[in-house]
């Protein structure tokens, strides 16, 4: 009898539940600790940051003797105030699947064999030395994650951007967070969001732009009910594709075609002037109008290469444009009714109202992402409700550093832990600091990830080393890519802490620290820097990602530059890296401070942290009377003219249908360590397929129905899911990638946004049948 890996991981899953709670304290409650705490001192708390989002919650893990047993909120965390959603309270159970990765594992004679850990990095040192002496340095490339820790992207950028001298390094938030990235960038010239979490408190509307927060950030829209409750006339706008717990408790609902909230947004904008809501006053001081490129491609073809150019505009030419966007117009494209979007524009306009926009994956993952996200700061630049409490436009995170370690140690191609590869300066301070010669770092970048994985296929990358993420379930268009790294001459490290798709093909596989058996840093969406110190010790010879890269780096002879000790390498490591961001604009808390508190914003000025940037009240870089854009060389924030652009594949006759993905509020990412949560799983066991009610009584289908669902390519049959927690409209279907027994990236399209090379995992044509 054959055993899937879906029976595999209900039997950890129970494992676990056995482990972390009957063995240690048989017939006592979860409510019982705490009691059992004050009463005999049986239980130690500790703090960390959970890492099962990018929100950022303060944890309290209950410790009795080796293990961790409970879970609570930190009450002295500013995030979330004492409150977990369900992943947080359960987080620790991760730890305890029976199948966790504690022996290294090597490939050979095409069966994975234990070996002692050193010797599997020493062979993980001897290939990249080979493969680098057969077919060049950019020939070996790693892939990170957001959820690495700051020392794990700091240690894997010194190796591979200043040893090595390759710019092959990326990480998954190019999946996640690449569009928020450009969008900064291209609208204020500095990356991450102006504001904080303690807008929530303060904003009289919150408008949710594709994002079910909900379920995603369950924690944030907790406050955000909270705030509505304790004060009148808040009010919550849900702007999305499909119907979710989001749109059941919001005020409003309004649904749109996917790749429309182009046309709406700039719908907007066209209210705001007609009605004569711009603030000019900010305007005039504070921003400038600007076009780029249009028709920009999609990106699906290899060596795919674009780059925007900025060309100066003006306020008439913006309004001249946005005539193609009345109300009227954009309701046509985007199947909002005109008066919706009307109503938007007049919550936004009225000066009486604070307004914070959240998003997250629905903008992100969009073939024009770096565009949405260019227009709603349009939106709010017009209106001047930016950089004050309660107004702003936040873009949230999915993971735990995908801020901390991707967008400030800088882990993807083009980037350094200060500025980019491509600038004589970047590059010179990054050498010093690095104690490298600057020829090292080379100036031109190389493969983002979707084209990394596509150069991996073609042979010219030949070594790469996967660490804390998923590959072999994330990518889209999954069949080419898992092919790929299964062809000869290939191969693969892989460092995780259980069995995934991912560790499948791999030649190596490295065990992994779980975050409490390391001490470590991450850094959240509101640009606040968490740190924790080891808990627990790892289970057999699983190792801390940084300690892997590290020691790996000593072996390749580069011991000057990774001269630290077991001991102190997370402080040293920090003190390190804080150099590159010693200024106003990015100065990071000091390791003693960032150990004694359970977070801290940057950038933190004398003793002093910033909520608001470019508030010349709040932020200690912002010079002038009230507002300082000092990302641009105009000092302005820049307001784009950006147009409605379809997606890269609609429907058709044939492909009549959308595809969306996305998470569930049960599940993590792929689910290699939520499924391994007893309760987590039982609530949510499989994925499934949400059909609208109208389209599932026309084909017949209902609830637990075989459905097939078939693009250009691939196909994958799944079970119908109608009326349930989620609703597409009609001529959609949404299916969650948690589960690897349903690998629906081979069916969706490896299309990205030209100026983030963000793939769009939101849309792409499929067909719809009964199986």
């Amino acid at each position: 009898m054959s055993i899937t890996r879906r029976d595999f991981i209900k039997a950890a899953a129970a494992a676990s539940a056995l482990a972390s709670a009957a063995t240690l304290f048989p017939g006592i409650s979860f409510a019982d600790w705490k009691e059992m705490e004050d009463s005999s001192g049986m239980i130690q708390w500790k703090k960390t940051p959970c890492r099962f989002c990018g929100t950022g919650c303060g944890l309290l893990v209950g410790v009795s003797g080796s293990r961790a047993v409970a879970v609570k909120g930190d009450p002295n965390c500013t995030v979330n105030k004492g409150l977990c959603c369900v992943k947080g309270y359960h987080s620790v159970q991760a730890l305890y699947g029976k199948d966790r990765l504690t022996k290294a594992k090597v490939r050979k004679k095409g069966k994975m064999v234990e070996v002692p850990i050193d010797e599997a990095l020493d062979l993980v040192a001897s290939k990249i030395k080979d493969t680098i002496a057969k077919h060049g340095k950019d020939s070996v490339a790693m892939y990170g994650s957001g959820q690495w820790t700051i020392p794990d992207g700091y240690a894997a950028s010194k190796l591979f951007k200043g040893c090595l001298g390759t710019n092959n390094l990326e990480a998954n938030a190019r999946l996640c967070m690449a569009s928020a990235v450009t969008g900064f960038l291209t609208s204020f010239g500095a990356d991450e969001p102006m504001g904080c979490y303690e807008d929530i408190e303060h904003a009289d509307v919150f408008v949710t732009w594709g994002n079910n927060m909900a379920e995603m950030h369950p924690v944030l829209f907790s406050r955000m009910l909270a705030s509505r409750k304790r004060r009148e006339n808040v009010e919550i706008i849900d702007f999305a594709t499909r119907t979710t717990r989001t749109s059941q408790a919001s005020d409003k609902s309004f649904i749109f075609r996917p790749q429309t909230d182009l046309a709406v947004a700039n719908a907007i904008c066209y209210e705001i002037i007609r009605n004569k809501w711009v603030n000019w006053n900010f305007v005039n001081k504070h921003v400038s109008f600007h076009k780029g490129k249009t028709n920009i491609g999609y990106g699906t073809e290899d060596h795919f290469a674009f780059k925007d150019k900025a060309e100066g505009a003006s306020f008439k030419e913006f309004r001249e444009f946005l005539k193609d966007y009345t109300p009227e117009k954009a309701s046509r494209i985007s199947g909002v009714p005109a008066k919706d979007i009307r109503y938007m524009a007049s919550l936004y306009g009225d000066p009486g109202k604070k307004v914070t926009s959240f998003w997250c994956m629905g903008m992100n993952q969009h073939t024009r992402g770096t565009w949405i996200n260019n227009l709603v700061y349009n939106i709010h630049l017009l209106t001047g409700k930016i950089s004050l409490p309660g107004n702003g436009p936040f873009s949230l995170t999915g993971q735990p550093s995908a801020c901390g370690t991707v967008r400030e140690v800088g882990t993807l191609t083009h980037k350094l832990p200060y500025g980019v590869v491509m600038k004589q300066k970047a590059r010179e301070k990054a050498a010093k600091i690095w104690n490298v010669p600057v020829e090292n770092i080379d100036p031109k970048p190389t493969y983002h990830t979707v084209e990394m994985f596509r150069a991996l296929d073609r042979g010219d990358i030949r070594f790469i080393w996967i660490q804390v993420t998923n590959p072999m379930v994330t990518m889209p268009n999954l069949k080419r890519y898992r092919d790929g790294a299964n062809k000869e001459d290939r191969f693969i490290v892989v460092s995780d802490v259980y069995p995934t798709p991912t560790t499948d093909v791999a030649d190596v596989i490295l065990p992994a620290a779980m975050w409490i058996e390391r001490e470590g840093l991450f850094g959240n969406s509101e640009r606040r820097t968490q740190h924790w110190d080891q808990i627990l010790d790892p289970p057999g010879e699983a190792m801390c990602d940084t300690w892997q890269i590290v020691q790996v780096a000593k072996k390749l002879g580069f011991k000057k530059q990774f001269p630290w000790t077991e001991e102190n390498y997370i402080e040293e490591i920090w003190n390190e890296y804080s150099k590159f961001h010693d200024s106003p604009k990015h100065r990071m808390a000091p390791y003693k401070l960032l150990k004694e508190r359970s977070g801290i914003q940057w950038p933190f000025v004398d003793g002093k942290e910033t909520r608001w940037r470019f508030n010349v009240k709040h932020d200690p870089a912002a010079k002038g009377k009230d507002f300082d854009f000092y990302g641009k060389p105009d000092k302005r924030a820049w307001i784009w003219l950006r147009p409605y652009e379809p997606a890269a594949e609609s429907p058709d006759n044939e492909y009549n249908f959308w595809l969306n993905t996305g998470r569930v509020i049960e599940h993590w990412h792929t689910g290699s360590m939520t499924r391994r949560v007893p309760v987590l799983h039982n609530a949510m066991p499989a994925s499934y397929v949400e059909v609208n009610p109208e389209d599932a009584a026309d084909m017949g289908i209902v609830n637990g129905s075989k459905v097939k669902i078939t693009p250009s390519r691939g196909s994958i049959t799944m079970t119908a899911s109608i009326n349930g927690r989620g609703v597409p409209p009609r001529g959609m279907v949404f299916v969650p990638f948690f589960d690897d027994e349903f690998l629906i990236n081979e069916v969706t399209l490896d299309a990205f946004c030209p100026i983030s090379k963000q793939p769009d995992y939101k849309k792409c044509a499929v067909k719809i049948e009964r199986a």
